[in-house]
């Protein structure tokens, strides 16, 4: 370890650990011991102090231990006739350096200046730095870790001097499908305004997060790897050592500096070595080379920017996978949130302001497709005016020997991630509501239309080779013709629906499995019926049987149900047999119908959750996207964080929207009519279909009756509504 390297690494810590300490006396005194604190929305408290130490920090009060075993950690500084090997103390300056800054941020930016970050996924014009990432976000992007769609992260300190170069570097970055997460400034300059004033789109969707303008942002990106560990590795707080080695392992993260790397930077770049990412700086610092903490070098120095990600990758042993695609823009899943707005629009397809888009994959004989054929029947958008908004039909026709019709509405499904890769493209919806813009900078770098085409045919032959041996698209945008193939299309999709409709789970013998995300949740298993979609709402059985004949291997295998242990319950030998044998034994079984008896185990994906509402002898459910309390007293995020992992948590279970308007939903408690409160906005998108159970139920006006966000977040509040209401769960058996 480099004496240099140690001694600043050391020095800068010394000096965040004074300047935390004043700020924290002076808080205290203001505000007192007994005065919360903590980052928003998360059931981590301050993270890499919860994942590290097991400590809890939710008051001022708490922070004393924290800061007092930081000093009692910290080395002393290196004199000069010092010959020890240096890279143990500069370690552990790194992380007290961490614990400091997550202390620092509670208190400047969530306590003092509630107001600093901005909330949500998206910064504004008005508010840049978005903060620590809050648990709704970690939940959704974090799997993003374990499935391999973003195999790391990129920290980045400082700014080059010329915005042109951190543009470049930032979407090489994207296009190895990194999430890159921007603080610190180098002598006033950062990535993050340098990219939003050149135009380019930041924010967690973009993959390119700002987290914050100081050093100390640095540590939500440490944190975000924290709680990775604990969420989607079902590691126990406190359990230093295998968070580091997961992150190692597993989160392949790295650290790149711009500029003068001072003191608070080598101590950040300290902490960053423990959990096993390497730094890369452009600066000629000194090296640190051999291996040890990290898979290959530490720290290598004075790299130029045209080599900077390349290095950095190898440097981290990151394997690196990219499709090439034939279109004339970048293409991954890093730009698949990109958004093309206003001023930014050449032309528009689709969506509220322009006529239908409609797209339809569709199998065919062999001898009726010509492989890679992709025509435009119609004019191309460098025939219109800029601007111009028209319809268009999209159809993808596939052949293969072990193609069948069951597959088709599973590659369709895919048309909105793949043509969203494209650089510049914007894609929103499916079937007959999908919506496309292109954006100028992809018209100027030559992006048409027939580049859909090319897309496709590229990824159904890459992803979905094993069913498809020929791919041909049609891409419309004569209105008559667009109208002819949305007849055809509308059809088609009448018959799917209708089939998956009509199913019901006493009809069939054999269910399915999800075991996708036992990565994070090993006890977790998920079994899809008929009658009951994957908790994450992306599969339903007839999704989960398609997906086994194209992958006889993966996640969703058969189940046979077996002889029926209870019916109302839904319970049955085979299931239970199955979930005992791919749980490792860990779940003997569960009801499928059922949320207080041995309900199903819930993974952490699920779109909703339902929860137990004793005092109204009903139950509540709330979905992923509202933020706010909910009678049960906890938040989403706080639910999600106890029923999730793989837990059997009777009162408590998770789902997906679409299963609330099941006849099968907790069927043993008596359905939907023991729902007392749903999230406004949940009730207006499952309204139609929930009504029409309702009345089969005998209450065609139950969901009026349904108590919401605008009645009260508390059983206090909504008892009386539900009382005047005469909601029927207060007459019914009780619960409990």
């Amino acid at each position: 370890m480099s004496k240099i390297i140690a001694s600043a690494a050391i020095t800068g810590g010394y000096k965040i650990m004074e300047r935390v300490e004043k700020k924290y006396r002076d808080a205290l005194d203001k505000y007192g011991p007994d005065q919360e604190v903590a980052f928003p929305n998360t059931g981590y408290y301050l993270p890499v102090i919860y994942g590290i130490t097991g400590i809890p920090v939710k008051t001022l009060g708490d922070m004393r231990q924290i800061l007092e075993m930081g000093r009692s950690i910290m080395p002393p500084p290196v004199k000069k006739e010092h010959h020890l090997p240096y890279l143990a103390p500069a370690l552990d300056a790194g992380m007290v350096t961490f614990f400091a800054e997550e202390i620092e941020e509670a208190i400047d930016h969530y306590l003092v200046d509630p107001d600093f970050y901005q909330m949500g996924e998206d910064p504004t014009e008005e508010k840049l730095w978005l903060g620590a990432a809050d648990d709704v976000i970690l939940r959704k992007r974090g799997v993003e870790f374990v499935d391999g769609t973003a195999p790391g992260f990129a920290a980045i300190l400082g700014a080059p001097e010329d915005p042109k170069v951190s543009v470049k570097i930032a979407t090489e970055l994207q296009e190895k499908n990194l999430y890159v997460f921007m603080s610190a400034d180098s002598e006033g300059r950062t990535m993050s305004k340098q990219l939003q004033d050149e135009g380019v789109q930041i924010g967690w969707p973009t993959r390119l997060v700002p987290f914050g303008p100081s050093t100390s942002a640095t540590v939500f990106a440490a944190g975000f790897a924290t709680r990775a560990a604990m969420s989607f590795g079902g590691i126990e707080p406190g359990d230093y050592r295998k968070i580091l080695i997961y992150n190692k392992d597993r989160i392949f993260a790295f650290v790149m500096t711009f500029g003068h790397v001072n003191d608070e930077w080598y101590a950040n770049a300290g902490g960053a070595l423990n959990w096993g990412f390497p730094v890369i700086a452009d600066t000629p610092i000194p090296e640190v080379l051999p291996t040890g903490i990290c898979t290959y070098e530490h720290v290598v120095s004075n790299i130029p920017h045209d080599k900077m990600v390349s290095k950095a990758v190898e440097v981290r042993g990151l394997k690196v996978t990219v499709s090439k695609v034939p279109v004339p823009v970048s293409y991954g899943p890093a730009f698949e949130g990109e958004r093309v707005r206003g001023d930014n629009i050449y032309a528009e397809m689709g969506g509220p302001k322009a006529p239908t888009v409609v797209e339809w994959t569709t199998s065919k004989p062999m001898d009726q497709i010509e492989d890679g054929r992709i025509e435009l029947i119609g004019p191309d958008i460098d025939e219109m005016e800029p601007g111009s908004r028209f319809g268009m039909a999209v159809v993808a026709e596939v052949a293969g020997r072990t193609m069948q019709d069951d597959f088709e509405p599973i590659l369709e499904r895919q048309i909105h991630h793949l043509v969203n890769y494209a650089k510049g493209v914007m894609h929103i919806g499916q079937r007959d509501i999908a919506w496309y813009r292109i954006g100028k900078d992809a018209y100027q770098k030559g992006f048409r239309l027939k580049h859909i085409g090319s897309i496709l045919h590229a990824k159904y032959h890459g992803e979905f080779g094993s069913i498809c041996d020929k791919v041909q698209v049609k891409i419309y945008t004569q209105p008559e013709q667009v109208e002819e193939i949305l007849k055809k299309a509308r059809d088609v999709y009448k018959v799917r629906d209708a089939r998956v409709e009509g199913m019901t789970d006493e009809d069939e013998a054999t269910y399915y499995s999800c075991t996708l995300c036992q990565s994070f949740a090993p006890n977790h298993v998920c079994v899809v019926t008929p009658e009951r979609t994957g908790l994450c709402g992306a599969y339903s059985w007839l999704d989960c049987k398609a997906a086994f004949e194209i992958d006889p291997t993966g996640p969703n295998q058969p189940v046979e149900k077996g002889a029926i242990i209870d019916e109302t319950k839904g319970q049955w030998e085979g299931v239970n047999a199955f979930v005992k044998q791919a749980s490792r034994g860990n779940i003997e079984l569960f009801n499928a119908y059922s949320i207080m008896d041995n309900p199903m185990t819930s993974c952490g994906c699920f779109e909703c959750i339902s929860a137990l509402a004793p005092m109204c002898n009903g139950i509540m459910a709330v979905d992923r996207d509202y933020a706010g309390m909910t009678p049960c007293g906890m938040k989403f995020t706080t639910l999600a964080g106890s029923v999730g992992g793989g837990a059997v948590t009777p009162g408590f279970v998770g789902h997906s929207k679409t299963y609330i308007v099941s006849k099968k939903f907790i069927k043993a408690e008596g359905g939907v009519k023991r729902i007392v409160w749903l999230p406004k906005r949940l009730k207006e998108l499952i309204k139609e279909k929930f009504e029409m159970r309702a009345s089969e139920a005998g209450i065609p006006d139950l969901l009026d009756r349904i108590a919401d966000e605008t009645v009260g977040t508390t059983e206090e509040e909504i008892l009386p509504f539900l009382t005047e209401k005469e909601h029927p769960a207060l007459s019914m058996d009780p619960l409990m």
